[in-house]
């Protein structure tokens, strides 16, 4: 399935945006502040595609302009599916995303998101969608805030498995009666 804004086309990933994954992954100032290392070669990219990226309810970001180069993903983790966190309820998701540095502050991931709560809560009938942000990514708090996520829990220490370290993590939830408030 395939979703459309203004700017862009969300579509599934395919194993051919590893290149393109791998031109913005491999900039320190995104991996590391989303909770994910840097990407060191292709074949770094194209695992993550394989293993993670490719799973139902993660889409490839695209600009219309050039739809088949991926410049960051956006998608829902369903709490039934095994995505989320343990305090999330059964009928939830985790919405997450990233952007490669040169598109940062053109809006393009509220723009995305949008269209991925939309799917969230018409199509998948969700209850909540929690997203979080690491203490100090201001980027990511902004994102949320604009879309109109509501600040719900700050965990102190919350280990992160992929960098192998603790971290202050905030999490924030829209839910649905919300999103039909804001988009009516």
């Amino acid at each position: 399935m395939q979703l459309e804004t203004q700017r862009l086309i969300l579509r599934p990933f395919e194993l051919t945006d590893d290149q393109a994954i791998y031109e913005y992954a491999k900039d320190p100032a995104i991996g590391p502040i989303a909770g994910w290392p840097v990407h060191t070669s292709v074949a770094n990219s194209r695992e993550l595609i394989q293993n993670y990226l490719m799973a139902e309810g993660i889409y490839s970001v695209n600009l219309k302009t050039t739809p088949q180069h991926a410049i960051g993903s956006v998608g829902l983790e369903l709490v039934k599916n095994g995505g989320g966190q343990p305090f999330m309820g059964e009928n939830d998701a985790e919405i997450g995303y990233w952007i490669g540095v040169p598109y940062w502050g053109q809006g393009l991931i509220p723009e995305a998101s949008k269209a991925i709560l939309a799917y969230g809560f018409e199509t998948l009938k969700l209850d909540n969608i929690w997203c979080g942000y690491y203490d100090g990514n201001q980027q990511s708090k902004r994102a949320q805030e604009k879309l109109g996520f509501q600040p719900e829990l700050t965990i102190d220490e919350m280990y992160n498995p992929l960098l192998d370290d603790t971290r202050q993590e905030h999490f924030t939830k829209m839910t649905k009666k919300q999103w039909l408030a804001l988009n009516n």
